[in-house]
């Protein structure tokens, strides 16, 4: 019989520290974890209910919806792939279709409502490892990056392949993050900004008639072209905009242990920076937080007017993959973030100072071991993908 336990294989004394370290903190209950069986690599609010509701890609193959005040409505499921599923996205006609880029070099797609299979968009050579929609005059559009240095732009609807986006003067490596600038963007041209394996990051003008890379004069050296924006020292995992406050500055989270404000009315240069201490994997901000995590397991709660770090919150006992804020129905700011793991929790932390207060209060308490799962294992990958799963989330550099 085959397992998947590390056990039964080879370890180092390091690695079996690690192991044993990460059991013992697995019973924790922070953040009022709920556990799946499967690792987390992705996850994005469900636009049907995005105040409590989130879309999770699990290793296992499917995509889950997860009720977060209700943590025993984990049934809806939307099936398919075999294999990982590494990134999410939802758009097209009415928000109505959910977008998944997996380990089989595919985009598969589902009807939101009905859950049903929809049109796969075959194109990409390696894994897909970002996901995002946007509209392009009359068309519904879907781009796609993967580890195969390739950003494709494709037609919702016919599932045609408009465009294939690639540096043709700086190596791009694989591909970590897409998201579309709505303040740059007309309704006939997007504005799109990547992230990769490179320190680089890059933006493109895509038209449904053609596309090219953004490059004007740098801000440090006028009269000399800036291809890239180049304000970090390897890796960049995450990009998110800013849309709470009154400019919408690029925020972004790599490999170099840092995540950093790249300010608009500066030409997206270093506004900001926050030192987290390890990869940060992804970021999350609002008007008074900047939060941070990544592969050293805790929640950081920067203060972002002082720049202090507020509190660190534990939980997870494997890397963090992605914050999701949750956004009140009628105000629209965010009123809580959810942390995801590979160690197959979900957790939900309060953005009021009063909640992060007694989560701190709590946390001081000693906490009573538990007995890890037997089963957990159960649903995730083979030792093979095992490996697999950790050379994908270390640094890319040597690509």
């Amino acid at each position: 019989m085959q397992s998947s336990d590390p056990r039964h294989f080879f370890e180092t004394d390091a690695e079996q520290a690690k192991r044993e370290r990460r059991a013992a903190k697995s019973g924790n209950k922070y953040g009022n974890p709920i556990s799946l069986k499967s690792k987390i690599l992705a996850a994005v609010p469900d636009p049907r209910s995005p105040s409590s509701d989130i879309l999770v890609a699990e290793s296992a193959g499917a995509v889950r919806k997860v009720d977060l005040d209700d943590p025993e409505n984990t049934n809806t499921v939307y099936r398919g792939p075999t294999v990982p599923i590494a990134c999410l996205a939802v758009g097209g006609p009415g928000n109505g279709t959910l977008f998944a880029g997996a380990w089989d070099k595919v985009v598969w797609s589902w009807d939101l409502a009905s859950r049903n299979v929809g049109r796969k968009y075959v194109g990409h050579s390696d894994f897909v490892k970002a996901v995002v929609c946007a509209k392009l005059g009359d068309k519904d559009i879907l781009i796609s990056g993967g580890a195969d240095k390739k950003i494709i732009v494709w037609d919702i609807a016919s599932g045609t392949r408009l465009h294939t986006l690639q540096d043709a003067v700086i190596n791009m490596l694989s591909i970590q993050d897409l998201v579309v600038d709505h303040a740059s963007s007309s309704e006939n041209e997007i504005v799109l900004i990547s992230a990769s394996s490179d320190p680089h990051i890059r933006r493109w003008k895509i038209r449904q008639d053609g596309w090219e890379q953004v490059m004007e004069d740098s801000p440090d050296a006028p009269g000399t072209e800036r291809r890239t924006i180049l304000e970090h020292e390897t890796t960049v995992y995450k990009l998110v905009f800013d849309h709470e406050g009154d400019e919408v500055d690029l925020w972004t989270s790599s490999g170099d242990g840092t995540a950093k404000c790249l300010s608009r009315i500066k030409n997206f240069t270093c506004d900001d920076s926050f030192q987290h201490g390890d990869h940060v994997r992804a970021v999350a901000v609002t008007e008074q937080w900047v939060i941070t995590a990544g592969r050293d397991e805790d929640i950081k709660f920067w203060d972002r007017t002082t720049g202090k770090l507020y509190c660190s919150l534990l939980g997870h006992y494997d890397e963090v993959t992605e914050l999701v804020l949750l956004r009140g129905s009628a105000s629209g700011l965010a009123e809580r973030v959810c942390s995801v793991s590979i160690d197959g929790t979900i957790r939900t932390w309060s953005l009021a100072k009063a909640g992060l207060d007694a989560e701190v209060k709590e946390q001081e308490k000693p906490i009573e071991a538990e007995k890890p799962e037997e089963n957990k294992a159960d649903g995730l990958l083979s030792a093979e993908e095992e490996a697999e799963l950790a050379a994908l989330m270390e640094d890319d550099d040597e690509e």
